[in-house]
């Protein structure tokens, strides 16, 4: 009898320890086990303090004909990026290219300076009274910047496109250069179309 009791003591004073250490796990509402995942460093991710700053700017590179034009765009505005004029560039062109094809002046304006509204707009009146189908963009096969200039404070960067159009029927290849400007002085960051002209 005592021999039983000190066994049951013993297993009672194991249990508060075990119930102390790993704390009171009821489990989920639905019965189910819940597996207990210590909470430890990994091993195998550096400290908060080892992990490098990240650079808040890294200044683009310039290269190519178009370097010193692009150049003194930087120096005069600093969040000017080629890569993301390019990606501007190219959703610029998808826009534009679509309201044409649709006719849409009231989203045409804000996206052209006027000396290329005005005749765009004649354009579009023209193809209406004939009754012609618009060629439409089917995709865009390579754009790249093929210059720059600061003119005071006008921005310019021409843009060489290559694209595929067609309207239902035929299809041609477009070889454009399009200028797009900006004021670098102003708050307003878009670009406005300031040219078109075929590229050679």
């Amino acid at each position: 009898m005592i021999e039983v009791l000190i066994t049951a003591a013993i297993a009672l004073f194991v249990l508060s320890r075990l119930y102390v250490a790993l704390g009171r796990d009821d489990g989920p509402p639905n019965g189910r086990t819940r597996e207990r995942v210590a909470s430890r460093p990994r091993q195998d991710r550096p400290a908060q303090s080892e992990v490098p700053p990240r650079p808040t700017h890294l200044r683009p590179a310039f290269t190519g004909p178009a370097a010193a034009g692009l150049e003194a765009i930087y120096s005069a505005d600093k969040t000017f990026d080629p890569e993301t004029f390019e990606r501007g560039a190219r959703a610029a062109y998808e826009m534009i290219l679509g309201a044409f094809a649709r006719g849409d002046r009231k989203a045409l304006k804000p996206l052209l300076d006027d000396d290329v509204y005005e005749p765009w707009i004649e354009a579009i009146e023209a193809r209406e009274l004939a009754k012609i189908d618009p060629y439409e963009l089917l995709r865009i096969r390579k754009l790249e910047i093929d210059d720059a200039e600061l003119d005071g404070t006008t921005a310019r960067v021409m843009i060489r496109y290559e694209a595929e159009l067609g309207d239902g029927v035929n299809t041609r290849t477009a070889r454009d250069i399009w200028t797009f400007k900006r004021n670098v002085k102003s708050s307003d960051p878009n670009w406005l179309l300031d040219d078109v002209e075929t590229a050679s």
